[in-house]
């Protein structure tokens, strides 16, 4: 390779190429004069290194979304200049349209700039919960109740509820806020008060995880029913602990034993059982194991260590909103970080305001909410949705900056793109997904079972198949609901769709499949993953030579004369040199002669000078010349 070649690869002027070689102590005389592959390469790392570092100095600072005429301000570049060289990659832009992230990056980046985004105030106070260890304090637990229907979850909630207030105070409220707090000896428990295990998934979808602890409703009379189920594999894909409450101990028929044999199958294995899942035998009607469920729940607390920034400005989720008249927009929220004041200025979704009024679940006016707390705020400017999160600013300009940020970015927000089988190779790729997240519903436990082992088989390097929930009967909303919340795929077999469930999939663009063969629906697992298998390079061996001879000349370097032995030797193939059957260098053919001519191949028998770009090869060393082939790996069950 001479200079003014390897000048061009590196998109450098030839002189300016040669001036710089000079100054880096490569003694080359002109922009004719050749450089052998090794030290071609050792210049190519050394003008790659300074690259950088020159990147690493021309630091931009830029938010995006980002135009192109702000993309060339930024970079110092006319406008027209960043679209031409944008027309060159096949991108067409005029000087007002938005640059996708990755494209400005990339072009900054052979420009000799560093684009860093630019940290927002929302990213800021929302990035990190606790913004300094030195002000945390514990606080109280956050606990949602699920399971399946009349099974006691709104009974047990109110028996808690009344039993821990006073006379006056329960016979007063009247104002629900879709939460309330307990206080026992221990320390306090906030319960939220949802209709079900759809509603506390779909909040962790918008990014909303509220719930501390899982408190699981199972009725002694009927043990373990679908719901139960569902609710189960709920809370495990949001990772929350799980304290059972084995309800209605005080009928005849209840058989608590039987409801844990049960739970032991699903996983759930009682403490008195040798376990680790905390259950409690309790009755919403007579009282009777609350105080020990709600002692069993602040234990479970403790070991969570549960803590907030008691000074940082705060943060927490909307429970639900609504219109009210004569005060407006009103929102059921639980503070999650900080202390929330009346006249703090308020950020929730794209709705600001300020707080004029805190109401407690008691109907109390407050000054100040504290982390854990449910409350009621009135100030914001129009109605939010639940699951929005709320985050307290330092002033006006800085909400509107908020939310003037969020809208316009909402203009551009696309729908999510949920896992498919068509797209999860690259979403391996581009989002390092690490597991397989599924979904199965079927119309008999027997092909249940069959699915899901032949699932537990598929083995693919660095990539789980995780079964989120599985169970027999109709694919419902509550399935779509975690497939959406948890980026997995529903797969049914010989079941039908409920109206509802389709309808929610098409708009979260959930991917459902169904099936009527097991074969078709396995074989489809595996065609989309196999995609994603790195392919295996096979070496064939093509031919050996043995050195007999060791030639070093002043312009090709070390030649070695060579018997082929096997085979042929091929120029330009890849080969590696053993000593002792040890391989000590791995290259490829770069030159070939048979006595002064240079050839494409030597076959077996025939003596030639083989050139490998190995200066310390040795008399008795053999080459081995070999192909590679790319061989699609498949997926064995």
């Amino acid at each position: 390779m001479r200079v003014y070649e390897l000048a061009k690869e590196l998109g450098l002027d030839s002189k300016e190429f040669l001036k710089k070689l000079k100054e880096m102590n490569f003694p080359l005389k002109s922009h004719l004069s050749i450089i052998d592959e090794e030290t071609a390469q050792i210049i190519k790392d050394e003008f790659r290194e300074l690259k950088e570092r020159e990147i690493s100095k021309n630091v931009v600072e830029v938010e995006f979304p980002l135009t192109i005429k702000d993309f060339a301000v930024k970079l110092g570049k006319k406008p027209s200049e960043i679209i031409q060289l944008f027309l060159k990659r096949g991108k067409f832009f005029n000087i007002n349209q938005t640059i996708d992230r990755d494209l400005a990056i990339n072009l900054a980046y052979e420009l000799g700039f560093t684009l860093k985004e630019k940290v927002s105030l929302e990213e800021e106070l929302l990035e990190k919960e606790i913004l300094d260890e030195s002000r945390v304090k514990p606080r109280a637990p956050i606990v949602t109740l699920m399971g399946h229907i009349d099974h006691g979850k709104t009974s047990l909630l109110d028996f808690i509820r009344k039993s821990k207030l006073t006379e006056k105070e329960a016979g007063g409220i009247t104002q629900h806020i879709g939460a309330y707090q307990v206080e026992v000896p221990r320390g306090k428990i906030t319960f939220i008060d949802t209709p079900g295990h759809e509603t506390f998934t779909s909040m962790r979808a918008r990014g909303a995880n509220l719930t501390d602890i899982v408190v699981l409703v199972v009725d002694a009379t009927e043990g373990v029913k679908p719901q139960t189920e569902e609710a189960i594999s709920h809370a495990r894909a949001a990772s929350v602990p799980i304290v059972v409450a084995i309800n209605k101990i005080d009928k005849p028929q209840a058989q608590p034993e039987i409801v844990k044999q049960q739970l032991s199958k699903l996983g759930l294995i009682p403490e008195d059982w040798g376990g680790q899942t905390i259950m409690v035998e309790v009755s919403a009607k007579t009282g009777q194991g609350i105080d020990d469920l709600l002692e069993m729940i602040l234990l479970e607390a403790e070991l969570l260590e549960l803590k907030a920034d008691y000074e940082r400005p705060a943060l927490g989720v909307v429970l639900e909103a609504k219109l009210s008249k004569g005060l407006g927009s009103v929102a059921s929220v639980i503070v999650q970080q900080g202390v929330l004041r009346v006249g703090d200025i308020v950020v929730c979704g794209t709705q600001w305001g300020k707080v004029r009024l805190l109401r407690d679940d008691r109907a109390r006016t407050l000054k100040e909410a504290y982390p854990s707390s449910p409350v009621e705020l009135v100030g914001l400017g129009g109605l939010v949705s639940a699951g929005e999160k709320f985050l307290v600013v330092p002033g006006e300009k800085e909400a509107l900056s908020i939310v003037e940020g969020r809208k316009q970015k909402e203009e551009i927000k696309a729908t999510p793109q949920h896992v498919t089988l068509e797209n999860i190779y690259e979403k391996i790729k581009k989002e390092e997904l690490k597991e397989f997240r599924v979904i199965i519903k079927a119309d008999t436990y027997g092909t249940l079972e069959a699915i899901e082992e032949m699932l537990k088989k598929i083995e693919v390097p660095s990539l789980e198949v995780k079964i989120l929930h599985k169970s027999i009967g109709i694919i419902n909303l509550s399935d779509v609901v975690l497939a959406d919340a948890s980026d997995a795929l529903v797969l049914g077999f010989k079941v039908e769709i409920e109206p509802q469930a389709f309808k929610k999939a098409q708009e979260k663009n959930v991917q459902i499949k169904t099936y009527q063969i097991i074969y078709e629906l396995i074989s489809d697992i595996k065609a989309a993953l196999e995609g994603m298998l790195e392919p295996k390079i096979e070496r064939i061996l093509v031919g050996r030579a043995r050195v007999k001879k060791v030639f070093k000349l002043s312009k090709a370097g070390v030649i070695a004369g060579c018997i082929v032995e096997k085979g042929k030797i091929v120029r330009n193939l890849p080969c590696r040199v053993l000593r002792a059957q040890e391989v000590i260098f791995e290259g490829k053919v770069s030159s070939l002669k048979r006595f002064k001519d240079d050839v494409r191949e030597v076959l077996e028998g025939f003596e030639c000078g083989i050139g490998v770009g190995f200066n310390e090869v040795r008399e008795e060393d053999i080459i081995e010349v070999f192909q590679e082939e790319v061989k699609t790996r498949r997926i064995q069950l």
